[in-house]
């Protein structure tokens, strides 16, 4: 396995929609490896393809908290087939846009419709921080940040303090 480096805003491949996974083989097996490892190194509780730059609608969550078990889930080719008209609000943070949190109000619940890594069709009911994460993996795979979820006036000032940065780099 091997911790790939994240891509980070405003690099505009985070805007790009991702392609369905057309077979679960080797590589896809291997890519989903990578992710889970990078995803646990930085650390965090999910991750999706476009992050380490690689366009595949893939993404893997693991909510379970330091002290317990690691339980991770890898979901190729994710759907939301439900999503409950209860809303809850979380704290959001995303490895691409390091350091920076603000609530953002989604459904509290969904079903999503993916298949696993046995390469079969599967259905995965989630609430609560789960359900968060999936909804926030799932936008980037559609080229949605989390910051698209707050206010305008906010958004700006994200994007423009990583643009800054990001020149500074350079």
């Amino acid at each position: 396995m091997t911790i790939k480096p994240l891509i980070i805003l405003p690099d505009p491949l985070l805007r790009q929609v991702s392609q369905p996974i057309e077979q679960v083989d080797s590589d896809v097996l291997k890519l989903a490896d990578d992710m889970l490892e990078t995803m646990y190194d930085a650390p965090g509780i999910g991750l999706a393809g476009i992050q380490i730059g690689v366009a595949r609608r893939i993404l893997v969550v693991d909510v379970s908290r330091e002290d317990e078990e690691k339980k991770p889930i890898v979901i190729i080719n994710p759907e939301i087939v439900r999503s409950s008209d209860e809303r809850s609000v979380y704290e959001e943070g995303c490895l691409s846009i390091p350091e920076y949190y603000a609530e953002v109000e989604r459904p509290a619940a969904v079903t999503v419709k993916h298949v696993g890594r046995d390469g079969k069709e599967h259905l995965l009911e989630a609430d609560g921080l789960l359900a968060t994460c999936l909804q926030h993996e799932i936008d980037h795979l559609n080229g949605v940040l989390f910051i698209d979820h707050i206010s305008r006036l906010k958004r700006e000032m994200v994007i423009k303090k990583f643009t800054k940065a990001a020149k500074a780099k350079v």
